[in-house]
């Protein structure tokens, strides 16, 4: 029997199996509104039937977004926007995520296809901020953060959770991970502070985790709540697995119900050891060190090697990206190659493998 399409329980929520759709930015957004793309995009991931559906990196203030395209769920009317996305995936069975996100040092700049780097405020850029007054390799100069700062985006996370379950969403993830806010307070390349929010491991993590336990005060009881996290920078001296051990205890003692284990995206000089399924020990360690159930990413492809991850106990699921953008209906096909049942839509039955 297929351990990749097991069911999984966390809190009051079961997913059908285990394979989850990562969090892909889309850069096709318009003041943070989903537009066209967006339907058809998460529709036909929806449609392949995963275990979980989540969002691109999706901004709980105008100042978190990556890019001017990006998704962000700041008001009412994004929630409204984004409510229709909910219920398609709920009509095909499929749980909707939410990665509640904001980008610190690395926001403002341009989308992949327009250019590199930050955008001016002259072309609809804004000034960034992050725990330091330390760019990211050549982008703009970074604010850092006062008091007040740090109370507008806890509160951002907060409210943006709140209009997440009005609509009907499932879970929500918070981001730590490849260099954006959160993660630049976790790592000592980037957090160069001197109060209570910086020095210290201790210190390092006190802001990701106000911004957990406000969150979780705020999401219902009954609904799970994941945590993304980049478990090293690559970097000497860097953030480092150790470290996210530690963190995810900490994670699992305030009500955090499953790590994404990815990594990197903090230093222009990491140097990244790049294979299949090469961020999967990661996910492992953290899981057998920390008691915490884990998703693992990265160069995850294949249908057996998929299946190897979970059965194995190195994660609970994985999360696909670009495999899934080349095939959204992967996990259809997958369930065929071991062997699994697995509800196609009535639409598209005439199209399943015999």
């Amino acid at each position: 029997m297929s351990q990749l399409f097991a069911p999984i329980t966390l809190r009051g929520t079961t997913f059908a199996n285990r394979v989850w759709v990562s969090p892909m930015c889309q850069y096709s957004s318009v003041e943070g509104f989903p537009t066209t793309w967006h339907l058809p995009h998460l529709g036909a991931l929806a449609t392949g039937r995963p275990g979980l559906l989540l969002t691109e990196a999706t901004a709980v203030t105008p100042e978190g977004r990556i890019s001017p395209e990006d998704l962000g769920l700041w008001s009412d009317g994004h929630a409204q926007a984004i409510a229709p996305l909910v219920d398609f995936a709920h009509g095909q069975g499929v749980p909707f995520g939410i990665q509640l996100a904001h980008a610190g040092r690395k926001a403002s700049t341009w989308s992949p296809w327009k250019g590199h780097g930050s955008v001016p405020e002259a072309d609809g850029g804004w000034q960034t901020i992050a725990p330091s007054a330390v760019a990211f390799g050549d982008f703009a100069v970074p604010r850092a953060m006062a008091e007040h700062h740090l109370d507008a985006i806890r509160e951002g996370f907060v409210a943006a959770a709140r209009r997440a379950h009005r609509i009907g969403v499932d879970t929500v993830e918070i981001h730590a991970a490849h260099g954006y806010l959160l993660h630049e307070f976790l790592s000592p390349l980037s957090n160069l502070r001197e109060d209570e929010y910086g020095g210290s491991l201790e210190n390092r993590m006190r802001f990701p985790l106000e911004i957990v336990e406000a969150v979780r005060a705020a999401w219902p009881d009954d609904k799970p709540l994941l945590f993304r996290v980049s478990a090293t920078d690559w970097v000497d001296g860097g953030w480092d697995v150790e470290s996210t051990v530690v963190l995810a205890g900490e994670l699992r003692a305030r009500g955090v119900d499953l790590v994404d284990v990815s990594s990197a995206g903090l230093h222009h000089d990491q140097k990244i050891e790049v294979g299949p399924g090469y961020q999967v020990p990661f996910a492992a360690q953290v899981r057998a060190e920390a008691g915490i159930p884990t998703g693992a990413v990265g160069l995850i492809t294949e249908p057996h090697q998929a299946e190897s991850i979970v059965a194995e106990g190195s994660a609970d699921v994985v999360l696909l990206a670009r495999a899934l953008l080349r095939e959204p209906r992967w996990p259809l096909l997958a369930a065929h190659t071991l062997g699994a049942d697995i509800a196609w839509p009535e639409q598209y039955q005439r199209a399943q493998p015999r």
